[in-house]
């Protein structure tokens, strides 16, 4: 029968014959692309969900077959999408195809800035440090909550009165 290991230290020698070499080491991302040398990512926001492909290219930007400009026509919504190039620093070095359903404007915006994020991470896993930094690589869960029964809303009461 073997020995069993009685101390803390006879259990960290048995961890270094175990061939264990990532011992303080965290996930190794490595790029993940497909047969055309695009990075394919899927980004989520409220009930939006859009497919995001990234390739080299001179920065052109497509969302549902139109520029993102003429589908996000609000500066608002142009400025969320273009986020994680600015924070990259990659923003004329990529053309992004972008397909998005579900949800309004401002929930498609968030969808396709998640999804270029990932698709990003993807094709050069360097940014990765720096997109988690800003907080695009986390899909933001919150969505709308639902109505109930006996209520007017989720939450608002109908109207109270004594008479």
């Amino acid at each position: 029968m073997a020995t069993e290991p009685m101390t803390l230290s006879d259990l960290g020698e048995l961890k270094g014959q175990a061939g264990d070499t990532s011992a303080g080491e965290g996930p190794v991302h490595v790029q993940k692309l497909d047969t055309l040398g695009r990075a394919y990512a899927t980004g989520k926001r409220k009930n939006a969900v859009a497919r995001v492909w990234v390739k080299p290219g001179a920065g052109k930007i497509t969302v549902n077959g139109k520029t993102f400009e003429a589908y996000f026509a609000r500066p608002v919504l142009q400025m969320i999408l273009k986020q994680p190039l600015i924070a990259a620093n990659r923003m004329d070095q990529f053309d992004i195809v972008a397909t998005v359903a579900g949800g309004g404007l401002s929930g498609q915006a968030g969808a396709v800035r998640h999804g270029l994020s990932k698709a990003l991470t993807y094709y050069e896993p360097g940014l990765r440090g720096v997109l988690k930094k800003g907080g695009y690589l986390t899909r933001d869960s919150r969505v709308v909550e639902r109505k109930k029964y006996g209520r007017m809303k989720a939450r608002r009461s109908f109207q109270f009165s004594k008479r």
